[in-house]
């Protein structure tokens, strides 16, 4: 006896569930980042970025629950964050740091948001360069000048003075929501979509 299969293939229900959650997600103008800041996620981000600012001036909403990664991917998220004209509201929850604390710093304050059992970390840039001494020296030079970047935008966007972030970023600096919103990197918590300006 032979009975009909009508169960799609796994990989096509993936697919279609994906593609589902895709159109939802860009109908309610929400990306997520999440994760290690890496090159691929910052083309995904930013192409993300740019065809939502295409499709309409609304806000977008940004969840940001990420260790880090790679500053210069990061770099680009925040860079084309402030290149595009949508608003963008930046809800941090998980934890945000390192890269991520630096690309959620893209937004002005009153957009910046975190729920309240997040975590932020703020420090200077690490490297682990090899090879001849004159590329060891070549990659410390930069890590000192990322170093000095990541403090003049953690100013700027808090009102903290260069040589208090300076001093803030030497070692690791964990803060809580709390701790955040006094720092300046965050402008208050919520518990609710609805609480974001719109």
């Amino acid at each position: 006896m032979e009975t009909s299969d009508t169960t799609p293939p796994a990989s096509t229900a993936t697919e279609t569930h994906t593609s589902y959650l895709e159109e939802k997600a860009f109908k309610s103008r929400t990306l997520l980042v999440f994760g290690t800041v890496t090159d691929m996620m910052a083309a995904d981000i930013t192409r993300r970025l740019i065809a939502l600012d295409a499709d309409s001036a609304e806000p977008i909403d940004m969840l940001v629950s990420s260790p880090g990664g790679h500053l210069e991917s990061g770099d680009a998220i925040h860079d084309i964050v402030r290149f595009i004209a949508a608003p963008v509201n930046m809800v941090g929850t998980g934890w945000v740091g390192s890269a991520a604390t630096h690309l959620y710093l893209s937004v002005p304050r009153e957009r910046r948001y975190c729920t309240p059992n997040t975590r932020f970390l703020i420090h200077q840039p690490s490297g682990g360069a090899g090879g001849p001494a004159s590329d060891i020296a070549i990659h410390a030079r930069e890590i000192v000048k990322a170093r000095e970047r990541i403090a003049r935008t953690i100013a700027r966007e808090t009102g903290k003075s260069l040589e208090q972030v300076l001093v803030d970023i030497e070692r690791d600096r964990w803060l809580s929501a709390e701790e955040a919103v006094e720092y300046g990197l965050v402008s208050r918590i919520i518990e609710r979509k609805t609480e974001l300006q719109r």
